[in-house]
């Protein structure tokens, strides 16, 4: 397990903080629409990051978090073809040249409705956290340009997604990471029947066109965001994933609360005992990037690199104990 990131660096400095805070790895697109990046791109945005000791690990698809009205890849998540097959065969073409550069991963969303969350909420010190209150939801929200999408449906454009490339990236050795959906939705909401925000809806995905290259890009606050109770529910599914070597990322954020009911926190304040996770990675044979992710708004003259520097160490401080 190594240290990772996925922020987009505002500039060179940001790679040098990182290296000396310890982070190894990172995620870090090349400029532009994904579809259009060139074997050159990819090989140059590599090269770039190893001048600062670093390893580029993973990139993004153009399958984000955004909302599919934001999508780069829309008519995949719409499932309208012949658009969706056209761009299939892009990503398809995308995933070789990032195996040609060298670049060991990718991760993507197949998202329709974006992140929703409730209002901001007071934590520790005064921060301002993300959260989701059902409650506090509008429920019978219309739905968007997604439409009424069922829970078949939704299948339907996963499989005819994976289909087309987990071939490609078994064949490129190009190890595709899925985030599951963000946070538990139920049924309908928005119009939208979200299946990967469920355990069970996980477990599924992983094993439609089973290969080495398939698996998640496991957000396990996100993943708490599906549970009754996230702190004793978290290692076994941890375990069930990890120990059939579908974990190709972790996102490794901690929540206050359970499905339907929490608030964003650092890691070391949440519900779940995140030292205990880590020592089930490590028992699973966990041999990935562990990168901070959603941090709490804080002040200061640099509140998102400060909340971040404060992540990094955190989790470094966990490798060491785990390691030694």
């Amino acid at each position: 397990m190594y240290l990772g990131t996925q922020i987009r660096p505002r500039d060179d400095s940001d790679y040098r903080v990182w290296a000396q805070l310890g982070v190894t790895h990172v995620c870090v697109d090349p400029p532009g629409n994904p579809h259009d990046w060139s074997q050159d791109d990819l090989n140059r945005q590599r090269e770039h990051v190893e001048k600062f000791g670093l390893t580029l690990d993973m990139v993004q698809l153009p399958l984000a978090s955004r909302p599919v009205e934001e999508a780069e890849s829309r008519h995949i998540l719409l499932g309208k073809d012949p658009e969706r097959q056209r761009e299939l065969d892009s990503i398809c073409r995308l995933i070789e040249r990032i195996g040609a550069a060298g670049i060991p991963a990718a991760k993507y969303n197949f998202n329709l409705i974006g992140i929703p969350r409730t209002a901001h909420e007071a934590g520790r010190g005064g921060s301002r956290n993300a959260a989701f209150r059902w409650r506090d939801t509008d429920q019978s929200a219309a739905p968007g340009l997604a439409g009424t999408v069922s829970e078949d449906a939704n299948w339907e454009r996963i499989d005819t997604f994976l289909a087309a490339v987990v071939p490609v990236a078994t064949a490129a050795k190009v190890r595709l990471a899925c985030h599951p959906h963000d946070p538990y939705t139920p049924p309908g909401y928005k119009g939208v029947t979200r299946v990967l925000g469920t355990v069970a809806g996980m477990q599924r995905f992983v094993t439609l066109h089973e290969s080495p290259y398939h698996g998640l890009n496991f957000c396990q606050g996100t993943v708490a965001e599906m549970l009754d109770d996230p702190d004793r529910e978290i290692d076994d599914v941890i375990r069930w994933f990890g120990t059939r070597g579908k974990l190709f990322n972790v996102h490794f954020r901690n929540i206050k609360g359970r499905k339907l009911d929490f608030m964003e926190a650092f890691p070391d304040e949440g519900d779940m005992d995140m030292a205990r996770s880590l020592r089930v990675y490590h028992e699973v044979g966990y041999q990935y990037m562990l990168m901070p992710d959603h941090v709490p708004e804080i002040d200061g003259r640099d509140p998102s690199g400060t909340a971040f520097a404060f992540c990094y160490g955190y989790i470094r401080g966990l490798l060491d104990g785990v390691r030694r």
